[in-house]
């Protein structure tokens, strides 16, 4: 069974920084595509950034050149990492997992599983 343990989340102002992790169990993290996503308050769940099984990184245009998305496959871990944070980034982040390297690397319908979540919080 395929679960997803997200974290890492907390509440910093405003041009801090976060590292979120997500530790993968039941399956080798080098088998799927991965990504975070966020969902503010109210609003609809986004994808913020997404890494293929090749390696390949895809980014929102909102946290290019912010956020950095990376693995370690030897850990089954995910990772993303968020600097110069803004208001604008609060949400509750979830980590996921797909099976297939899909087209819309940021839309969530491309994944199978996902973690439980973990809140951002950023202060002006």
């Amino acid at each position: 069974q395929v679960q997803l343990a997200d974290s890492g989340g907390g509440s910093v102002q405003a041009g801090g920084s976060l590292k979120l992790s997500c530790v993968v169990s039941g399956e080798f993290l080098s088998n799927f595509a991965m990504a975070w996503f966020r969902q503010p308050p109210g609003k609809e769940r986004e994808g913020v950034a997404a890494l293929d099984s090749g390696g390949r990184a895809t980014y929102a245009d909102s946290v290019k050149g912010r956020f950095t998305i990376s693995r370690d496959n030897s850990k089954n871990i995910l990772l993303l990492e968020m600097n110069t944070l803004k208001p604008e980034d609060t949400a509750m982040y979830y980590c996921a997992a797909g099976w297939d390297n899909g087209l819309h690397a940021l839309q969530t319908y491309e994944y199978n599983y996902w973690g439980q979540g973990t809140q951002v919080t950023v202060s002006s």
